[in-house]
């Protein structure tokens, strides 16, 4: 189906270059802000004039790019919010000059697709160029146009990413709306609150996928989305989805679960928890990245990392004993209403 080859992460933990996930994320007033790097080989007045989402899908673009031994054929790119550090600064300008003498920078940088753009020109790369904008969903649909390419061309490879960051203006229109905590939370009581809200986080992962199997990290087994507030119908298209993925009589060696700490969604995870075998592992991750649009595109580099033969790190099981792994269930959710499957497992 799909492969992936290259996966490179920048996130609130030690992620890009050397990786070491022995301990959860620290926030900082209730959010998870990731450790920038120093982005090495990008123009230095590019990271200096860019937001925070252009400067991290380029760090993880572009040592992918390097290590791809042919051109890619195309750059697909999922996020929800875009550069809205640069939107907003925008925005402020308009108010600021009396929509006079107006920098261009901060609107050329806003748009979704501008980290996209960003990529293909350092890149020189005139091919496929997309971004999805499907809010809790913009990295799974960027996921099914890689899918769909790879079919049509097995022997090409594809950049694709999910990207999203919690600036400030964000982070308040979604406290507003009653989607962060209020109360400030401790590194390590991620899920101990019986209360609304999540943590904010953000990050970018990417990875180089093709349709071939050589020298892969993991392979994607399937991928199903879902737009539904009702917890049975969530766990009736899991269980379709396996039935359709898996051999006859197998089961999937850990069920990595999205569940954020919001007492309003725990109702959709453990639908889906009772629909397992019990000696199925379940595992968490949000309180490694925290909550936000695409933050599916982190787990599935967790999942390439897990599948490549990394130990799954204590303070993430929530359930069993995980052994090395053959099969990963992905689920994650957004806001309650969009839902997605994803099904990794090793290369074969």
């Amino acid at each position: 189906m799909l492969y992936f080859h290259q996966a490179v992460c920048i996130s609130p933990l030690p992620t890009f270059g050397s990786v070491d996930l022995t301990r959860p994320g620290v926030p900082q007033g209730n959010k998870l802000l990731v450790k920038e790097p120093a982005y090495e080989g990008i123009p230095a007045n590019l990271v200096r004039r860019t937001g925070k989402a252009v400067r991290m899908g380029v760090g993880v673009s572009m040592p992918i790019l390097r290590a791809t031994p042919v051109p890619v054929s195309g750059i697909i790119i999922g996020t929800a919010n875009g550069g809205t550090e640069d939107s907003f600064r925008f925005l402020q300008q308009i108010i600021d000059y009396k929509e006079d003498t107006l920098a261009p920078g901060s609107f050329v940088q806003s748009t979704a697709n501008a980290a996209a753009a960003q990529i293909s020109l350092l890149d020189k790369n005139k091919g496929y160029n997309l971004t999805h904008v499907h809010r809790g969903l913009a990295f799974e649909f960027a996921l099914l146009d890689a899918v769909l390419l790879s079919e049509e061309n097995k022997e090409a490879y594809y950049l694709l990413a999910g990207i999203d960051e919690t600036s400030g203006p964000n982070f308040m229109l979604d406290a507003m709306e009653g989607w962060h905590k209020k109360e400030t939370l401790q590194a390590g009581g991620f899920y101990a609150p019986d209360s609304p809200g999540a943590i904010a986080g953000e990050g970018a992962a990417g990875f180089s996928v093709s349709g071939q199997g050589q020298n892969a990290l993991a392979r994607l087994a399937g991928v199903s989305t879902l737009h539904s507030n009702d917890p049975v119908s969530v766990r009736r298209r899991m269980e379709e989805f396996l039935q359709g993925c898996l051999p006859a009589d197998t089961a999937i060696d850990l069920f990595l679960s999205g569940e954020n700490g919001d007492c309003r969604l725990q109702k959709f995870y453990t639908a889906c928890e009772t629909g397992l075998p019990a000696e199925v592992p379940i595992a968490r991750f949000k309180h490694c990245c925290g909550e936000y649009p695409t933050a599916s595109a982190f787990a599935v580099w967790l999942c390439c990392q897990l599948l490549s033969g990394m130990a799954l790190p204590e303070h993430m099981v929530k359930r069993g004993k995980p052994a090395p792994f053959q099969t990963i269930l992905l689920y994650n959710n957004y806001k309650g209403l969009q839902h997605s499957f994803i099904l990794l497992s090793v290369v074969r």
